[in-house]
């Protein structure tokens, strides 16, 4: 094949001399008939001859289309000649005239032919071919790959089909190509190519059924299932009795069960995860955060712990805390805080594989979500080594603790070794002297095995020697070196600090003192006690160095606070502060004095009638301290202070009201909530329990106040403006100003600050929040939900009751796979079931067996989780509970739960009268515990015939039930009554005999000429089986 020059001014030239140098042919008609040539031809297999050596035939070269060749008989037949009788041809070429034409024509067509190559060579662009030609060649090239493919050459076609690709095929041509190729890739296991090119061939000729089987092939090779079922769907529907689609649609359906059933398995879901999170093509996407989430959702669960720390997940994290990305960081870490939770042999596993300094260094990064996240993991890794395994795993083989208190000294080794490293951030050493202040065992006379304890201090001595931070950081830098002996009733080391050390001997001590007030106050009460303490600490309140004001005013401050206990604070904390605030010029000192005088004034709580200060100076206070609050230009170290003083003064109702009108001051402390100062955590809850009034707050006996009243002793008085009207008002202000927003963000904080009592707080806060029915769809929407979930399960006793409660008010009121998304509805379940203990309050019961009605009703796999926290044994003893809101609940609750296989095992074993209550509850006057029991009645039934047989067994009033159920106003009763007939009628010709010799069949027979309502065709179905029983006859020729 070639391709053919555009003819350039020369050849034209050429060209019209020659036709004017040679006379004209004579007509075609005479040359055929008179000069036909014979030639050697082949013959094609369409019949045709082209020039060749096989065979002869005679050829007309003149002719206009450039000649043809044909056989003798066929040259005859076409042109009507004989060619045997036609005279021999004229010698034309004989003589001189005719000899010098035929060189001149020679010579004429050889510079012809020179141009013509010559202007080829020369020539930018050549001309294509004709739409014929390449069409012909197309079909050519596709009929010698289609021969390759035969043989098994799939290269070479893949070759010849892409030669074809490469000329102008038409669109038609180009789709089979595609798909062609396609079909190569395919057996040459290239799946990526060979998707790409049937998806090529579709784009072409969106009905390509070849192109769209191949397709699905390859992407099921691809694991793509899904995409390649859509594929196959469509063949079918375009060849519905094409048998190779219908058997491949089958084939690939079983195969997506399969996966379905696999990637529902706990092993293919961490393998998932992991392969998403160590993908790099994955940087930032929204599917690798959601894998994050649900690795460390997972975690939380002793069997997904279990599950991720057996499929080698430790070294897996330990490649995501290798990569130094914060969002992979933080995902490692936060599983590893549910691998290591309450089990000590992972924990020391894990320490193993990634190093006690690795883990610990990871504390010191200046990132400071990741430092808390380490902070958290740490914590976890402390409380598991000393409590010990709780959980009936063990981990992997080998990781047996005999000695825990070695792997103890080595973290707190490393701790120590950390405070006093070079390039440890702030926020590292902060949080390294949290856990110290933690894990670090007190002295105590219970347990006569103190040597952790010495061997700590000894550490810490040495350690604190070394140490040298500036005066506003010493208080929690000494914390850890005081809490070793600060149940000691002889601290001689503070005493010694005043003794021949000077002034900072003294900055040291009362340092201390600080400390223990914030802690163990009796030991702190004792120091304050000392010879020289407290004159130290009136002496530094005169200082005019800032620093030693501030340790002074702190001292006083937490002085201030156990101000009970602290008589001298008592006697003189008043005038000493107030002078402070009133001389001082710096506000650092002045917020301080401020935050003790509100400490002071605040000693009477909530209590209207013990009044500290005269009328109105708690108001000015907390005017000013909400003014320094909203202060911006203050840092929010000093500005935390303020929030301080609130807290206190919240107790008093007036306070609270005007705080809550106040919008500036509850956006100041909302993003104050926010900030990195994490410490003001405690006293942003405490203010705002104080505000919704969720402390603990028992109504008095009149009769006891009364007697009290008599024998004249104080009795506490509720301030009017703490009467559930106004806290509901204020509840309504704290959600607009966005209160559950700042919340979420405290909830989610892994701060060693945000402690179980400031768990506690907040548990009470959103309790209150979600208090009226109204309310909760906004603390859903702002998050409140997912929230409330850790709360429920970390935290103090109470904290988590508190939380839990909440949980069920939002489960019962709202849609729970809207109110937590996801995996964490299946967190919400233990949470639930802890409030049916029976150390909880009947309404706490109550609303659990609400919440978890409505979580059984909407999957297996949420019932599934109900009956692995072992619920089924509380909820059916809460089915005798003489409350009947309760009981009620309880056997709602039973009957979602009877979906279950294992339920309805329970109810159909031998010996139980699980079966016979629920018959007698059928028959309560209750209207709603009857809608209850005979719905679960119905459900059981219609699951398991057997039961059929046993209703008449378990009470001789089966009968008069059922028919009270038929005859019930109620249409819910109605129908779930006639649902238990038509399936004991269904089980059983005996008790179908039974029923229809009694006024069940009058009542059937009324029911099933109503209108075509459930319980009319229930009615119907009834009549229908008798029948078929031959119990009944029809009434009528018409069958009725």
């Amino acid at each position: 094949m070639g391709v053919q020059g555009r003819p350039g001014p020369l050849l034209t030239g050429l060209s019209v001399g020659l036709l004017l140098l040679v006379s004209s042919p004579p007509p075609f008609s005479s040359a055929v008939l008179h000069h036909p040539q014979l030639c050697q031809t082949i013959r094609d297999a369409d019949g045709h001859h082209h020039p060749g050596l096989l065979s002869e035939a005679y050829c007309c070269h003149l002719k206009p289309a450039g000649g043809s060749c044909y056989t003798l008989a066929e040259f005859e037949a076409l042109y009507q000649v004989n060619l045997s009788a036609l005279p021999p041809p004229p010698p034309i070429l004989r003589g001189p005239g005719p000899l010098l034409e035929l060189g001149v024509y020679t010579l004429l067509l050889v510079t012809l032919m020179t141009a013509d190559l010559v202007h080829f060579s020369l020539s930018d662009v050549a001309a294509p071919f004709s739409p014929q030609a390449n069409s012909v060649a197309v079909e050519q090239l596709r009929k010698e790959g289609n021969e390759l493919f035969k043989c098994g050459d799939y290269q070479g076609a893949l070759a010849a089909y892409t030669q074809a690709l490469g000329l102008d095929a038409t669109p038609q041509d180009q789709a089979i190509l595609h798909r062609n190729r396609a079909a190569c890739h395919l057996k040459l296991e290239d799946y990526d190519k060979a998707e790409t090119e049937a998806s090529k061939a579709i784009e072409k000729d969106g009905g390509d059924v070849k192109a769209l089987y191949r397709r699905s092939q390859a992407l099921e090779k691809l694991g793509r299932l899904d995409q390649a079922v859509l594929d196959l769907k469509r063949c079918v529907s375009l060849e519905p009795k094409n048998k190779v689609f219908q058997e491949a649609l089958r084939n690939i359906g079983g195969q997506i069960q399969e996966k379905v059933r696999y990637m529902s398995s706990t092993d293919a879901k961490v393998e998932q995860m992991f392969q998403i999170l160590l993908d790099p093509e994955e940087k930032g996407t929204e599917k690798k955060q959601k894998a994050s989430q649900n690795l460390v959702v997972l975690a939380r669960e002793d069997a997904g712990a279990e599950k991720i720390f057996r499929s080698n997940g430790v070294q897996l994290l330990q490649r995501l805390l290798d990569t130094g990305e914060t969002d992979l960081m933080l995902a490692a870490l936060r599983t590893l805080v549910g691998i290591c939770s309450e089990h000590q042999s992972r924990t020391v596993a894990t320490l193993s594989i990634l190093g006690t300094r690795r883990v610990v260094s990871i504390l010191g990064v200046e990132n400071q979500a990741v430092s808390l996240a380490a902070c958290h993991l740490l914590q976890v890794m402390f409380d598991a080594l000393k409590e010990g395994v709780k959980k009936g795993f063990r981990g992997k083989e080998g990781a047996i603790i005999v000695d825990p208190a070695r792997e103890l000294k080595v973290l707190i080794s490393n701790l120590l070794d950390l405070l006093t490293e070079v390039g440890v951030s702030g926020q590292g050493r902060d949080n390294a002297l949290t856990l110290l202040i933690k894990a670090v065992p007190r002295k105590s006379p219970k347990d006569p095995n103190n040597s952790l304890t010495l061997w700590v201090i000894d550490q810490e001595a040495e350690a604190g020697g070394h140490l040298r931070l500036g005066p506003g950081q010493c208080s929690k830098t000494l914390v850890p070196l005081c809490w070793p002996w600060c149940d000691s009733c002889h601290p001689v080391p503070l005493r010694s600090w005043f003794e021949g050390h000077g002034l900072a001997g003294k900055l040291r001590a009362i340092q201390t003192v600080s400390c223990l007030l914030q802690g163990p106050c009796d030991a702190g009460n004792r120091a304050l006690e000392l010879s020289g303490v407290m004159e130290s600490v009136i002496a530094l309140c005169a200082s005019e160095q800032e620093e030693e004001q501030l340790v002074a005013v702190e001292a006083l401050i937490h002085a201030a606070g156990k101000a009970k206990r602290a008589s001298f604070i008592t006697a003189n904390g008043v005038s000493l502060l107030k002078d402070l605030y009133k001389r001082s010029e710096k506000d650092s000192i002045r917020i301080r004095a401020l935050v003790g005088l509100c400490k002071l004034g605040s000693a009477g709580g909530t209590d209207f009638s013990m009044k500290q200060f005269a009328e109105g100076s708690t108001l000015k206070l907390a005017k000013q301290c909400r003014k320094w609050l909203c202060n911006d230009q203050i840092d929010a170290g000093t500005r935390r202070w303020a929030v301080e003083g609130l807290a206190y003064l919240t107790f008093d109702a007036d306070v609270k009201e005007e705080f809550v009108e106040d919008a500036a001051a509850l956006k100041a402390l909302f993003q104050l909530s926010r900030s990195e100062e994490r410490s003001v955590l405690f006293a942003v809850a405490s203010a705002l329990v104080n505000c919704t009034n969720s402390y603990d707050f028992e109504e008095p006996d009149p009769k006891m106040v009364e007697l009290a009243k008599y024998a004249k002793q104080h009795v506490p008085e509720q301030h009017p403006k703490d009467k559930p009207s106004f806290v509901r008002a204020r509840v309504k202000k704290l959600l607009a100003a966005g209160v559950v927003s700042a919340m979420v963000c405290m909830v989610k904080t892994e701060s060693p600050v945000l402690t179980s009592s400031c768990r506690e707080l907040l548990s009470r806060v959103f309790l209150a929040l979600v208090e009226e029915v109204e309310d909760r769809g906004t603390v859903v929407a702002q998050g409140g939900g997912r929230a409330l979930i850790p709360l429920a399960l970390e935290g103090t006793d109470v904290g988590q009751t508190k939380a839990a409660q909440a949980l069920a008010k939002l489960t019962i009121t709202s849609n729970p796979e809207m109110t937590f998304p996801g995996e964490r509805i299946y967190e919400v379940v233990r949470p639930l079931v802890s409030l049916l203990h029976l150390n909880c309050s009947g309404l706490q019961n109550f609303e659990a067996l609400m919440a978890l009605t409505n979580l059984a009703g909407i999957s297996e796999r949420l019932r599934q989780k109900i009956l692995k926290e072992k619920a089924v044994p509380m909820v059916e003893g809460y089915m005798f509970e003489e409350h009947e809101m309760i009981r009620r609940a309880a056997t709602e609750c039973m009957c979602n739960l009877a979906m279950s296989k294992e339920v309805q095992d329970l109810f159909e074993a031998q010996g139980n009268d699980r079966l016979k209550l629920l018959v007698l509850y059928s028959g309560e006057e209750d209207e709603l515990l009857q809608r209850a029991a005979a719905g679960g009645l119905a459900m059981l039934t219609s699951m398991r015939p057997a039961l059929c047989n046993r209703i008449p067994q378990v009470t001789t009033h089966w009968l008069e039930i059922l028919q009270a159920l038929l005859l019930s106003p109620n249409q819910e009763l109605q129908h779930r009554g006639a649902v238990v007939v038509l399936n004991m009628v269904e089980a059983s010709r005996e008790i179908a005999s039974t029923l229809m010799e009694s006024e069940m069949m009058e009542i059937l027979s009324v029911l099933a000429k109503g209108d075509q309502s459930p319980v009319s065709r229930a009615a119907a179905a009834c009549l229908d089986k008798a029948m078929e029983y031959g119990l009944i006859q029809p009434t009528n020729q018409d069958g009725e």
